[in-house]
């Protein structure tokens, strides 16, 4: 089971454009963050959480070259807006790439995307995806992806579960949420790797802060625990510094294999 983060920044990337970024060591490769998004691999299968508009480039860099299934936490446009560049995979595996999420982030991806939305692509090279509701649990041969809704302002994410099936081991990925649910925190305690949003340092009405992240991680008691969906306020060796054991600060390109 291999868990790569693609990206672990807020809806604007990081550094900010037109901004002095404050605080922030750009000449710290670790502060440069793409839109948050994860690439996992259980045994032969390759699955996506989140596609956004660095996801081409985000390929190249980390050498993704085989994808399965999307899996869509919610519609925003920093998790959806790099579908188009899903062509090259649905060319090389031959059928409609399976993409799931719920009623509305579907919705939404109709809405943007709906040359892509249909049994076979609209002309040799184009996406093509195959929208299914993604329920509260998904059987797979190589795993078991549970889902569970968690609260970002007026927007319901989904949270994933992924336990594969051989080993029994388990990663919890919940971005963008202002809170972990008494559901969310069933399904992640004790797991492996626990992936959270953790925005900033003060407060925000849809995300939570660095400091309530890094309860949560506290509470669910992962073996790995890992920041991601960070602003500009965050530096990653300063606030490194004052992390407990066991919970880190996500960064573009990390890697975890169980």
């Amino acid at each position: 089971m291999k868990l790569t983060v693609l990206g672990c920044g807020t809806s604007e990337g990081v550094p900010l454009l037109i901004h002095p970024n404050d605080g922030l060591d750009l000449n710290n490769s670790k502060n440069w963050r793409t839109r948050s998004s994860i690439h996992v691999e259980i045994e032969d299968l390759h699955i996506q959480v989140d596609v956004g508009p660095d996801f081409r480039g985000q390929c190249l860099a980390n050498k993704i070259t085989k994808m399965d299934a999307v899996f869509l936490t919610h519609g925003h446009a920093d998790h959806i807006l790099g579908m188009d560049d899903l062509r090259r995979f649905c060319t090389v595996l031959g059928k409609p790439l399976p993409v799931y999420g719920n009623q509305d982030t579907l919705q939404r991806v109709r809405e943007v995307f709906p040359y892509a939305v249909a049994e076979t692509p609209a002309a040799p090279g184009y996406p093509c995806f195959g929208l299914i509701e993604m329920p509260s649990q998904l059987k797979l041969p190589q795993c078991t992806i549970q889902s569970v809704v968690l609260p970002h302002g007026p927007c319901k994410v989904l949270g994933f579960v992924f336990t594969e099936s051989v080993s029994g081991k388990k990663i919890a990925y919940y971005c963008d949420c202002k809170q972990v649910t008494q559901d969310a925190f069933r399904l992640a305690k004790n797991a492996d790797v626990v992936i959270l949003d953790g925005l900033r340092p003060h407060s925000h009405e849809s995300h939570m802060t660095l400091a309530e992240a890094i309860d949560v991680a506290t509470e669910l008691n992962a073996k790995q625990s890992f920041i991601t969906h960070m602003s500009f306020f965050i530096d990653y060796k300063k606030h490194s510094q004052s992390m407990p054991p066991h919970i880190h600060l996500a960064y573009d390109g990390l890697v975890v294999n169980l």
